[in-house]
């Protein structure tokens, strides 16, 4: 991000959420950090603090609000979003291309990143653009293997 703010270089960022807390799809205002109202308001994107969210694998997604710096970036345009099914079978069957290629497993909150990129590499592959596409992981997932199983109805 420092080099596009500081030297305009064109590179593309995406936050990959999940369609159960799209914070960043949401409203873009002061709100509490926390539900019970304890800590000062922050100007963030916020879905309110006291949205009810329903339970997913990749819970540390699950949170109505975004950090103050990434929700102003944000909201000068420097990151797009997307947000994926609730369901996260469609993240986790792409995040299963990749634990095949690498031999690595990721966290679930981290499986949104991978199927971002490999969503971001398809639309090269059909458009013939050379890209470089980097992404984070956070974690392994290795305490989530019933998670991954559960979702996509492995044994």
């Amino acid at each position: 991000m420092g080099d596009v703010l500081t030297k305009g270089k064109k590179i593309k960022f995406i936050a990959a959420q999940s369609k159960a807390a799209p914070n960043l799809q949401g409203e873009y205002k002061y709100d509490f950090a926390d539900h019970g109202e304890l800590t000062p308001l922050l100007k963030m994107y916020t879905l309110g603090h006291q949205t009810d969210m329903a339970p997913i694998k990749g819970d540390g997604l699950r949170y109505h609000g975004c950090s103050p710096i990434i929700s102003l970036l944000r909201d000068k345009g420097y990151i797009d979003t997307i947000a994926y099914p609730q369901d996260e079978k469609e993240v986790f069957e792409k995040t299963k291309i990749f634990i095949q290629a690498e031999g690595f497993l990721p966290a679930p909150e981290s499986a949104y990143s991978v199927a971002c990129a490999i969503d971001e590499a398809n639309k090269c592959k059909q458009s013939a653009e050379e890209k470089v596409i980097a992404f984070n992981i956070s974690g392994h997932g290795f305490m989530d293997i019933p998670g991954y199983r559960e979702v996509l109805n492995l044994r």
